[in-house]
């Protein structure tokens, strides 16, 4: 009985694989399904439904055909995957740039749900929610105490680990999406008149921004931030480029550390505001040798301005188009460290149950000819997706020589400058990773909490502050920060450096709670190496 029910998953995995294998030829302008119709999806049902209903005990088909068609994926290659139809919808939400909600960002502090942003024309900046709300009911749902808890469906050992925040989140969040236009009433305590208050509040579409911040570093020198490529991110960058462009800027830091990457279309549609027209950007090519490229237009915005690229170790396919097409067109700088190395493409084919396959279909070259794919295993991905931990280990965070490339895989650009393939964009300019930037536990622990109890208690007083006389200003005479570091009750003293790096993040967190991820960076670029880099750069140029 036992043997029986241990080859369950791999008739199950057999019989997908081979109509996979079969249906690889179908027709790719119909992906609304990804089986045709033959014998091979009539095994699978017919398997699905022999376990269903005929074997010994109770099992649920749709996880054992979930685990089924993850597994055979992970045999492919890292980036086919399988994604969940319980998952699928808020990956598409992210991957469009919007969803429909009531429009504010919260979390949890002890039983309660606090509202710490509110999107601007935003359904619940229109009915009137503010900052530090807490929301305690939302239509039937209490979302406070032990019945969030109980909602979230939490078991003792979940209740304040990390798994247990988001299955609370999961569990608001499902509370206050719905259908658009439709209406949820809303009951939140407000502390600054100590009074509960009754909001109803109609649903509508919410924009989630991938252009996480922009502004002028000084009268010249401007910069953007780009979270992801989403639907919705050439827009939101085109509006940033245009008013930075308004305001006297000649030269971008364009930072791509940490994204993850997104629409290849959208990659190309902001290189094309850097290259001049006919210039090859990127191009691809599938198994059958088939090649498309794509090449920048007339209608570029910033050709003539000189460019900074910033990268690190997380910035991964789409981000690694943008360095690798400026790169090999000798436009621009790129600065930091190797990025992440994917150069695969992926098609993503529902499986019409609302789940999804992201497979891949070809892969993307630089317009020098380089894949900067990194080698990859078909039976190893653990290996893989412990690249960064070797990076640690072999120094290449740290030391630029530490940096392995092939000369088997060296490519020249129209200016003679040597470039490599085989493994991520290596960077024009090198700047190690900032250890002295890594905050120890002791100084670290309860700084968030600390943050966010200050903005709650003195929420008043700081919305009088403007941007950049908080940036300048708060806090000279340290007593906020005195005030945190009093409460840590540390047994042995701080370094300088640490004080100082510390203070900076302090003031950071509680500028991203007041003018959102623009506060944050107008703090930490003060000492960020790269920001620091580019100013000794352009200070050298000009």
């Amino acid at each position: 009985m036992t043997k029986r029910k241990a080859y369950i998953p791999i008739f199950i995995g057999l019989s997908i694989a081979l109509g996979i294998i079969i249906g690889s030829t179908f027709n790719y302008k119909n992906k609304s399904i990804l089986f045709s119709s033959n014998t091979n999806e009539a095994k699978i049902k017919k398997l699905i439904n022999y376990i269903q209903y005929d074997y010994v005990d109770k099992v649920n088909t749709d996880s054992l055909l979930d685990d089924a068609i993850t597994n055979m994926l992970v045999k492919l290659d890292p980036h086919s995957v399988y994604i969940p139809k319980e998952e699928l919808k808020r990956v598409t939400e992210s991957m469009q740039g919007k969803f429909v909600g009531i429009g504010v960002s919260f979390l949890m502090h002890e039983d309660s749900v606090v509202v710490t942003g509110v999107i601007k024309g935003g359904p619940s900046e229109k009915a009137g929610i503010q900052e530090g709300d807490r929301i305690i009911i939302a239509g039937k749902d209490t979302l406070f105490g032990k019945s969030i808890i109980a909602k979230a469906n939490l078991d003792d050992k979940e209740i304040g680990t990390i798994l247990g925040s988001r299955k609370i989140s999961d569990a608001v969040i499902k509370s206050l999406k719905g259908e658009p236009e439709t209406t949820v009433d809303i009951a939140v305590y407000r502390r600054s008149i100590d009074e509960i208050l009754q909001i109803p509040i109609s649903r509508g579409e919410v924009s989630i921004k991938s252009v996480s911040s922009y502004y002028m570093i000084n009268p010249t020198l401007g910069y953007i931030n780009i979270d992801r490529f989403a639907r919705t991110t050439y827009d939101e960058f085109k509006v940033g480029l245009d008013e930075l462009i308004l305001n006297g800027m000649t030269s971008l830091v364009l930072d791509l550390r940490g994204n993850p990457g997104g629409f290849m279309d959208i990659a190309n549609s902001i290189i094309d505001e850097f290259l001049e027209d006919g210039k090859l950007i990127v191009f691809t090519k599938n198994k059958t040798g088939k090649v498309d490229k794509s090449f920048a237009t007339s209608y570029g915005n910033f050709e003539k301005g000189k460019i900074y690229v910033l990268i690190d170790q997380n910035s991964a396919s789409a981000s690694e188009i943008v360095a690798g097409a400026l790169q090999d067109n000798d436009k621009g700088t790129i600065i930091g460290r190797r990025s992440f190395g994917k150069g695969l493409v992926q098609q993503e084919m529902d499986l019409g149950d609302g789940s999804a396959v992201r497979l891949t279909t070809s892969r993307y070259y630089t317009p020098t000819g380089r894949s900067i794919q990194k080698p990859y295993s078909k039976n190893d991905t653990q290996k893989y997706n412990n690249d960064y931990v070797e990076r640690i280990h072999n120094g290449e965070l740290i030391y630029k020589d530490s940096i392995k490339v092939d000369d088997h895989l060296k490519y020249t650009t129209p200016k003679g400058k040597i470039v490599y393939g085989g493994g991520g964009i290596i960077p024009d300019i090198f700047v190690a990773i900032d250890t002295a930037n890594t905050y120890s536990t002791r100084l670290y622990r309860g700084l968030n909490d600390f943050v966010f109890n200050y903005v709650d208690n003195n929420r008043k007083d700081l919305n009088s502050w403007n941007l950049t006389d908080f940036v300048e200003n708060f806090d000279k005479d340290d007593a906020i920060f005195k005030q945190y570091i009093n409460q840590l009750d540390l047994n042995t003293p701080i370094f300088p450096k640490e004080s100082i790096n510390l203070k900076l993040y302090l003031n950071a967190l509680i500028a991203r709670n007041l003018f959102e991820e623009t506060g944050y960076f107008m703090i930490t670029h003060k000492r960020d190496p790269m920001i620091l880099k580019v100013l000794e750069l352009e200070k050298s140029i000009n």
